[in-house]
């Protein structure tokens, strides 16, 4: 489109875009759209689309048919010719009427999306406009954590499948460890609002009417914490004795593997397969098995010793892909214990896809290119980067995506799966991944989209997602939300951290302690916090090194809230005069995350000054800008206590009331100790 002006905004960007910037096309106030899909679209999905988004825009509902007797203005079908092949579309907007092709169902869909997304910005004066374009990933992927505390409602779920296929991405898969209602497993999943059959099912109808393709996903080797916990299957556990430790969410993400050694083992992993695997259409099957840490360390480790550990990691993948072979299935599972240990790889079966999660910002195509020379086929996967977090991180979230991007394509990778966790409780409301979730679709698009041109692509995408997503027309909504990402001086991982290095008991927890590394942050002084940390003796020793090391941040607490404030106060700006494109959508429901979150933050920096004042890892007259009022910590305590009020009930908008519980007694935890 270089040259030519236009004053909407497509994402995916269309590879051949040729505009008349002299001709608007009107669309007339009754229509008709014809589809034929044929089976891939019995009930009409797309058309209806289309029509919603009419009506959206001017309030007038058009009529839908199909078959080739009827006059219509948009028609919409499948045609594979020599000039369309697999995946591909063109859409013409003309004087005589909209055509959308595809050279099959998938290039079909998205030519539509396309469509929909010009309708949404433009209606009723169309550009006229010829648009041929395809994906660079067959395979487009979105991975939806369901499990580290946060549920979504099927409500939920729904509304952000049609965003994936607004967007374009044709697989979603939801993370579940502990919070599916599995027969004979309540003591597992009691107290999660657990997804129920019922939901999968009706999901899974939802989505493939989409053309998403809903893979399920289960943990079936490590991660298991919950269920390693119980009464029940804790004996099938590698330390079954610290069954009783006191709930951490940080050892949840840390101690969870299964004994692979125990006779019952792999039964219960069949189990889990097997029950869920009925549930979909999806031909595939994600077992994970993925940070397997505990493995050969605990009951296991005898015959770690006389095996090695990578065989048997690769014994137990390799039966459990087996199983799911047997049965016409497809299996996948996360890369990184493979990856780790090279030994692995020849080791396995060739019909697994392998999921190389990746998630470093300055990535680099090592362990790309290790896969690929090894024959494996693999998935690459980056990350939204808003785990652990109120703001997301969308500088790490764009470098770890963009370039994973490139690193796929040029290693041959058979698709592209952006993951979205929420570790530590899962504080992060969904709505704040849509900027990194879109940053993927582009990327997943045209791997080359950002190719050289650095910081001015990011930049440029955030104007564009400004525009077509959240209906800014300044342009400036993404960058005032990534502005507030930057004005993080005490984190949910941070407070979360202080709080579980007590084990309880005032004594230190030596388990959470070993897992704080330092990398995330530069150390200005050239100190390794890292050891400092780690040899800490006692928990005022290790609260006191964890605190130094972050001290440069919390002392900047005063400038990030001015800041925060600020950034609220553009957000707030923009969304007054924001187009709204979703039916039943409103400009408040667009800022309500956005407004809880920096609120949360806000209030998470005054948290961590606190902290600092109390162990005496900063004094008072170190503190630059703002003069503290008196009984500051109280103040602080009824603020977080009156924010988490607030929080809960967004929460609650989206998502199951799940483990909500788990961030309820971080908050009041530190509310009691402000007041003590």
């Amino acid at each position: 489109m270089e040259g030519q002006t236009k004053d909407f905004e497509l994402i995916p960007e269309p590879r051949t875009v040729e505009i008349n910037p002299d001709s608007v096309v009107v669309l007339p106030y009754a229509g008709r759209i014809v589809e034929n899909a044929g089976e891939w679209d019995v009930a009409d999905v797309w058309a209806n689309q289309v029509a919603d988004d009419i009506e959206a825009a001017t309030g007038l509902r058009w009529d839908i048919a199909k078959g080739d007797r009827w006059q219509s203005f948009i028609t919409l079908s499948i045609a594979s010719t020599d000039d369309l092949g697999r995946d591909e579309y063109r859409l013409t907007i003309a004087q005589e009427g909209i055509t959308v092709v595809g050279g099959d169902a998938a290039g079909l869909r998205d030519g539509i999306q396309t469509l929909r997304q010009i309708i949404r910005q433009c209606a009723p004066s169309l550009p006229e406009i010829d648009i041929k374009d395809k994906p660079a990933y067959q395979t487009r992927g979105y991975y939806l954590d369901a499990t580290r505390g946060r549920v979504p409602t099927l409500d939920w779920l729904k509304r952000w499948a049609d965003k994936l296929c607004l967007y374009k991405y044709n697989q979603l898969q939801l993370y579940v460890e502990h919070t599916f209602a599995f027969d004979d497993m309540s003591e597992t999943w009691r107290g999660t609002s657990p997804l129920k059959p019922a939901d999968i099912i009706a999901f899974d109808e939802y989505c493939a009417a989409r053309g998403i393709e809903l893979v399920p996903s289960v943990s079936t080797f490590g991660h298991l914490y919950m269920a390693l916990r119980t009464r029940e299957l804790r004996h099938l556990g590698e330390f079954p004795e610290q069954a009783d430790r006191p709930y951490s969410l940080i050892e949840r993400m840390e101690h969870h593997t299964l004994n692979i050694t125990e006779t019952d083992a792999f039964a219960l992993s069949c189990t889990l397969i097997d029950d869920y695997l009925q549930l979909f259409r999806s031909r595939k099957f994600n077992i994970c098995g993925d940070e397997t840490f505990d493995l050969g360390k605990g009951r296991s480790k005898p015959e770690a010793d006389k095996r090695g550990v990578a065989t048997m990691y690769a014994d137990y993948v390799s039966r459990l892909c087996g199983h799911l072979s047997e049965q016409g299935r497809e299996p996948l599972f996360w890369g990184d214990i493979a990856v780790e240990m090279p030994e692995i790889l020849a080791r396995l079966p060739k019909d697994v896809m392998l999921l190389n999660w990746l998630y470093a910002p300055d990535i680099t195509d090592e362990k790309v290119r290790l896969v690929a020379e090894s024959g494996a086929t693999q998935y690459v996967c980056p990350a939204v980067w808003c785990w652990n977090t109120l703001l997301p991180r969308l500088d790490w979230a764009w470098e770890n995506i963009s370039r994973l991007a490139q690193y796929g394509r040029h290693y041959g990778a058979a698709g592209f799966l952006v993951t979205d966790w929420g570790d530590y409780g899962h504080v992060n409301d969904p709505r704040m991944t849509v900027p990194g979730m879109i940053y993927g679709a582009q990327c997943a698009w045209d791997s080359q989209w950002a190719d050289g041109s650095g910081d001015d692509a990011h930049v440029e995408l955030d104007r564009r997602i400004s525009i077509a997503e959240y209906g800014d027309s300044t342009g400036e909504f993404v960058a005032v939300l990534r502005d507030a990402s930057h004005q993080v001086a005490f984190g949910w991982d941070n407070i979360v951290r202080y709080l579980e290095l007590d084990y309880g008991d005032g004594l230190l927890n030596a388990d959470v302690r070993d897992s704080i590394w330092t990398d995330e942050h530069d150390s200005a002084d050239g100190v390794d916090y890292a050891d400092l940390i780690h040899a800490s003796t006692t928990l005022r020793e290790a609260r006191m090194n964890l605190l130094t090391w972050l001290k440069s941040d919390i002392l900047r607490w005063s400038e990030a809230n001015t800041a925060l404030r600020a950034d609220v106060a553009r957000l707030g700006a923009i969304t007054a005069q924001a187009a709204i494109y979703d039916s039943g959508a409103t400009r408040g429901g667009l800022l309500q995350p956005m407004l809880v979150a920096a609120e949360g933050q806000r209030l998470f920096n005054e948290l961590g000054v606190c902290l600092a004042l109390r162990d005496g890892v900063i004094a008072e007259d170190e503190i630059t800008g703002e003069v503290l009022p008196d009984r500051f910590p109280q103040q602080v305590a009824r603020g977080l206590e009156q924010w988490f009020e607030t929080y809960a009930a967004v929460w609650r908008t989206v998502s199951a009331e799940s483990e909500l519980r788990r961030i309820a007694n971080v908050i009041w935890h530190y509310a009691d100790l402000l007041r003590s």
